[in-house]
């Protein structure tokens, strides 16, 4: 009988963990879902009787860029959280979760080449693969910076694959370069200005929203690892290193969240500064309900509000509650919402400008 129920209880525990991974990638999937949803059904949606006009396969474009961004977010945050990780003292000695940076790599590879393939069509939405015109990006600004994305993001895969992934961080940064690069055209007033603004908040957000998915990833992990220990639950020894887990673990959220608040705080700044150089202080409060780029501006703005509260919920649950782990539901909420604000972010970038420069 003492053997039959340790088996028993094996297999429940295996079954219930099947069920549990199960939930969470049925879960994923809806997220993704909603979040495509987004750009491809936003356009239409926020130029409802503003009188603007969008470019061609606005919905596509804005999709392709959102998946960049997320792309870039999940590589940054993994070198972030895993640098927080290392600080961490009595951090559970287990292996990382298992990495999702080649796979980010792909994806953004194959989104930065869907957005050089409309630059390569004179901004169009090629139809045949003869609209093509390869050689064009070369002569263009739009079209080299294109080409670095495309490059930097096949960089990054045969970085995520050596084994020093570390060195992810340069295409990564090459990326968010050429991104406040195109954002700000050489024609735009001050658009060194601009584009350093972009580049700083791009950095900013990347870390903020891969490093916390990051972190509740090492935290399941941690977790497992301690549930799954040698020693019983019900022994002291199984106490004890329970309890060592959850310091460790309330002392990797709590360097998060000291580092995030920072990284919110320059996001706001930078994204402010921004919005006020499309959009004159004078202006603001009439353009972010007639024009579209408005009305985005204004449902992301919402949401990052939203996370802010969900933000500050989960640091007083870490100071204040008896467990301080329970933070991680309001950071679980946390991390869907910025998925949120990644796919209008993706959606803001494709909409026209109120202001022409």
């Amino acid at each position: 009988m003492t053997l039959t129920r340790p088996t028993a209880d094996a297999a429940d525990a295996g079954a219930a963990a099947r069920r549990q991974a199960t939930r969470r990638a049925l879960a994923l999937l809806a997220l993704v879902a909603v979040a495509a949803l987004i750009p491809l059904l936003g356009p239409r949606t926020a130029l409802t009787g503003t009188g603007e006009a969008a470019a061609p396969g606005v919905a596509g474009i804005a999709l392709l860029r959102a998946v960049l961004f997320a792309t870039l977010c999940v590589p940054a945050g993994e070198l972030f959280a895993a640098r927080l990780a290392r600080r961490v003292p009595g951090a559970p000695r287990v292996d990382a979760p298992c990495s999702w940076a080649a796979y980010a790599a792909v994806a953004g590879f194959v989104a930065a080449l869907g957005l050089a393939s409309v630059v390569a069509t004179g901004n169009l939405v090629p139809r045949h693969v003869a609209d093509l015109d390869l050689g064009g990006l070369y002569a263009s600004r739009e079209g080299r910076l294109a080409l670095l994305e495309v490059n930097a993001f096949a960089v990054a895969w045969f970085c995520a694959r050596s084994r020093r992934p570390g060195a992810q961080v340069w295409p990564l940064a090459a990326v968010a370069l050429a991104e406040a690069l195109r954002a700000h055209p050489a024609a735009e007033h001050a658009a060194l200005t601009g584009s350093g603004l972009t580049l700083v908040h791009v950095i900013c957000a990347a870390l903020w929203v891969g490093g916390l998915l990051h972190v509740l990833r090492l935290l399941r992990a941690w977790r497992a690892a301690d549930a799954g220990g040698g020693a019983g639950p019900g022994t002291a020894a199984g106490a004890a290193a329970g309890a060592a887990g959850s310091a460790a673990g309330a002392a990797l959220l709590g360097g998060y969240a000291r580092v995030a608040a920072v990284l919110f705080a320059v996001i706001t700044a930078s994204g402010v500064w921004s919005s006020l150089r499309r959009m004159p202080a004078g202006t603001v409060m009439d353009q972010l309900t007639t024009t579209a780029y408005g009305r985005t501006l204004l449902a992301k703005v919402l949401l990052v509000t939203a996370v802010a509260v969900l933000a500050l919920c989960a640091r007083l649950r870490l100071r204040r509650a008896r467990d301080p782990l329970g933070a991680r539901s309001p950071a679980r909420a946390e991390v869907v919402v910025l998925g949120v604000v990644v796919a209008v972010s993706g959606l803001l970038t494709a909409l026209p400008l109120p202001i022409r420069w």
